[in-house]
């Protein structure tokens, strides 16, 4: 069985606080944005962009038995590392987990209080996509007969 969001958001911040300096921890997120599996060429176009980030951050979700699945890809790799962080949190799992995830683990770390104004309100339009795209699962589901 998978873990739940809330496992993975604690197994982050026990991760993060192995970092002594948010030096380190910059370069832990840019080592997870380059382990970021490549995003196919044809998911890169304008309407997977998402908007409200500085950087261009493509993001695509797709459905499989009723959990959704992300891939994301950004030309600077510190976005690339924090989507991968979202990701990891929010991929696999059913539309109204995602919805209803509180992403706690953000301001846990100190992301918040580190991003540079800009890169936090991308990080937040990039949770705000993710949420989106449940969303429109969910509703795409819920009119199937």
């Amino acid at each position: 069985m998978s873990q739940s969001i809330k496992e993975t958001e604690t197994e982050i911040v026990e991760e993060f606080s192995l970092f002594d300096s948010w030096d380190d921890k910059y370069e832990y997120i840019i080592d997870l944005g380059k382990k970021l599996p490549l995003l196919a060429s044809e998911y890169k176009k304008d309407d997977n962009k998402v908007r409200g980030c500085q950087s261009t951050v493509w993001l695509v979700a797709n459905e499989k038995d009723g959990k959704i699945f992300f891939e994301a890809e950004s030309d600077a790799v510190i976005v690339k590392g924090l989507i991968s962080l979202l990701i990891r949190v929010l991929s696999g799992h059913t539309s109204d987990d995602i919805i209803n995830a509180k992403l706690d683990f953000i301001q846990q770390i100190g992301m918040t209080t580190h991003l540079a104004q800009t890169r936090s309100n991308g990080l937040l339009s990039m949770v705000k996509q993710m949420k989106n795209y449940a969303l429109a699962y969910k509703i795409k589901n819920s009119t199937k007969v």
